[in-house]
């Protein structure tokens, strides 16, 4: 068996297939038919490879078990990918293009899309490296069907080599991960792992820890009339919202952080004259820093609440998900089989606090240790979008240290 071949087959069948979540149809789950459509094609072949207790749920999350060929009592271990690609650029119609042996310079893509090591650090990282990009044309859908990929191909391998032992394996594949609902409704219950790992972080990263997300909701209620007997009346939403986004500090815009520094994204602006909703993402890795932060988004409203007589102002947040690295450090198996996996593997990496959200965030607090490995895809949600099938062999390898009957 060739892996990288086998990666690469079943990579671009996979990306073909458009899942786009939409977050204008969240309230259902999945919220595309495409997540359906490519659920019951894994769900199909993990069939043929053999697993057992394969699952389909009516929400279309694809659950399944490779029984331990040992009789040594060993963890449950899981491994877990998301089927759905980013709402925020095309997933239709994708065409794989294949650059072998990658020089380290600019990675013309198509469409007059070119890459640049300057513009993505990851890339520095691959030269030598088959790496694959769609045309220009949509995003690629690395993120995070590299990890299917890297997951499928795993099984197969195991399934050829019977003389490599191991514990229980399951998998399982997630739908809306990126429009926040991934784990939501994952049946652990079904799953029954002792810890697992989601296969959705960038080419050398692994995610121990990640953001406390909020979703924030401001809705501007104004004072509406005829323009032509404006003067003195009318108090415009659209202008209070303009304030709000204009006077929010640029130390807590997403553009001027980095690192572990948080901020509040304004992404979403829907109303007309007589009201305005504007809504925002609020991130932070110090749950007191989000806050913090927070109340002094609400005090900016009030403050300019006062300065429009007859405007309302209301500020709401929601829980997204929360920092995965307090329950990672209670519950260290996870990370601790990981690192060792990582050693004896030798491969790059990098501990990081992971500056978004995966499924595992969610999973580490419903009681599923989870922390994120190195999915081998970057630029990830537009047309710069490229995966490293050789960094795909190195996950894959690393997948199988951790499994390994010792």
């Amino acid at each position: 068996m060739n892996i990288k071949e086998k990666l690469y087959e079943r990579f671009v069948g996979y990306v073909k297939v458009d899942t786009k979540s939409d977050g204008a149809n969240a309230a259902n789950t999945p919220s595309s038919l495409g997540q359906t459509v490519l659920a019951k094609m894994l769900s199909a072949e993990l069939k043929k490879l053999g697993l057992k207790n394969v699952l389909l749920t009516k929400h279309s999350y694809v659950l399944a078990e490779l029984p331990a060929n040992t009789a040594k009592k060993m963890p449950a271990v899981g491994f877990m990918a998301h089927m759905d690609t980013s709402p925020d650029f095309s997933g239709a119609n994708v065409k794989p293009k294949l650059h072998k042996n990658y020089n380290g310079g600019k990675l013309v893509i198509g469409n007059g899309i070119v890459n640049d090591p300057k513009q993505d650090p990851n890339l520095k990282f691959c030269k030598g490296h088959d790496i694959v990009t769609a045309s220009g044309d949509t995003l690629l859908g690395g993120d995070d069907k590299a990890g299917i990929a890297i997951i499928m191909t795993m099984l197969e391998y195991l399934g050829e080599n019977p003389q490599i032992k191991h514990g229980p394996v399951k998998v399982a594949f997630t739908v809306d991960e990126e429009i926040g609902h991934g784990s939501a409704l994952l049946p652990l219950d079904k799953f029954k792992a002792d810890f697992a790992y989601t296969l959705d972080s960038y080419i050398v990263d692994i995610g121990r820890g990640n953001f406390n997300a909020d979703a924030c909701t401001i809705t501007i209620t104004g004072v509406n009339t005829h323009p032509g007997l404006a003067k003195g009346v009318l108090v415009s939403p659209l202008l209070i919202a303009s304030e709000i986004i204009t006077m929010w500090p640029k130390k807590h815009r997403a553009e001027h952080t980095d690192k572990e520094k948080g901020f509040i994204h304004f992404n979403e602006i829907n109303g007309g004259i007589e009201k305005i909703i504007l809504k925002a993402i609020a991130r932070e890795h110090d749950l007191k820093k989000l806050f913090a932060m927070e109340a002094e988004l609400k005090a900016l409203c009030r403050k300019i609440e006062a300065g429009h007589k007859g405007a309302k102002i209301s500020v709401q947040f929601k829980e997204s998900y929360r920092n995965m690295k307090d329950i990672l450090k209670k519950q260290p198996k996870a990370m601790d089989y990981l690192l060792r996996a990582l050693k004896e593997t030798k491969v790059s990496y990098r501990l990081e606090q992971a500056r978004g959200g995966t499924d595992g965030a969610r999973l580490s607090f419903r009681g599923l240790p989870t922390p994120n490995l190195f999915g081998c895809y970057s630029s990830a949600h537009g047309p710069y979008e490229w995966a490293s099938l050789d960094r795909m062999v190195d996950t894959l390898r690393v997948c199988l240290n951790i499994i390994k009957e010792r």
